[in-house]
């Protein structure tokens, strides 16, 4: 376990390096610059060319990026070129927005999906698992933003139970509960029907491997040989799916934020690519990939723990 977790921990600081480097060269290729954003289409080009002088984008790649592993290396994200404020305040503004929404969705994801999961599959073909099938199917047919639409227009603007969006909200989002009610229930739908066909695949197959049967051959108390042998290898595709799952809430989700006007990572990130704020662009999209990154690590090793024979022998 512990080379394991040595070895994947190892390939996960190589990824990042990399993404690092991707994720410079590729926005650098953005077309235009903060300095051409600033200016109308009358500017001069000496205006232009004084302000890319100020802002340091006049300088060769290969030392914008230098200083910017440095500053990577040392805790400093840069500047805004447009706003002018470190780009750690963009990121403690708009991460936690989106970090909150996540949190309060996965904390409901997990128990939601292997409940539905492990009931259907243990009762597999059952009219319990056909209905419940039928609707997973349905709900992951459904676009996001048209399920949001339609929860808006029932809940918020119909009955007026729900608020319908988070304007006016940005300074106490906190204390307001009921702001997360839509834009969780959004995120679920999808998630907790893609987790739990896994679970109940994985409960299935459990089901039918020869240990179980064994198991129940020798008499082993139902309750028991779901918890202890068939749970933790149905989990390992949730897993896996968990940490895919977790990257799309991560990154803020922005059809969700943009229907629901939420001050997230995803609202941010596209703010910052319309100025063409490349440093706020860079450091959002690397927060993201290493969350990204570090989720998948931790499922990696988690399904290491829980079935140690599914890892792939190299």
């Amino acid at each position: 376990m512990f080379r394991h977790a040595l070895r994947r921990s190892a390939w996960t600081l190589v990824q990042l390096a990399a993404l690092s480097v991707m994720v410079f060269l590729l926005t650098d290729l953005l077309p235009g610059d903060a300095a051409t954003v600033d200016f109308n289409e009358q500017a001069g080009l000496e205006q232009v060319a004084r302000l890319r002088e100020q802002m340091g984008l006049d300088r060769p790649v290969a030392e914008r990026f230098a200083d910017w592993a440095h500053g990577l290396l040392t805790g400093d994200l840069g500047t805004s070129l447009v706003g002018g404020t470190p780009v750690r305040e963009v990121l403690s503004a708009s991460v936690p927005v989106t970090a909150v929404l996540a949190a309060v969705t996965l904390v409901l994801l997990v128990p939601l999906a292997v409940g539905v999961g492990l009931l259907t599959g243990l009762r597999e073909g059952s009219r319990t698992d056909r209905v419940v099938s039928a609707v997973t199917l349905t709900l992951t047919s459904v676009p996001d933003f048209v399920l949001a639409l339609l929860l808006v227009g029932v809940f918020a603007l119909r009955l007026g139970w729900l608020p319908s969006t988070w304007v006016g909200a940005d300074d106490g989002w906190w204390r307001r509960p009921e702001l997360f009610v839509l834009p969780v229930v959004v995120l679920l739908a999808r998630t907790v029907c893609v987790l739990s066909r896994q679970i109940r695949a994985g409960t299935v197959t459990a089901l039918h491997a020869g240990y179980a049967v064994q198991a129940r051959r020798l008499g082993v108390p139902p309750a028991r040989l779901v918890l202890r042998h068939v749970l933790p290898n149905a989990a390992v595709p949730g897993v896996q799916e968990l940490a895919r799952t977790g990257d799309q809430l991560l990154g803020g989700v922005l059809v969700v934020e943009a229907v629901f006007a939420i001050p997230g990572t995803a609202t941010a990130l596209v703010e910052a690519v319309q100025n063409r704020d490349v440093p706020t662009v860079q450091a959002l999209t690397l927060t993201l990939a290493a969350v990204a990154c570090l989720l998948n690590l931790v499922a990696d090793l988690v399904s290491h723990r829980l079935a140690p024979r599914s890892e792939v022998l190299r």
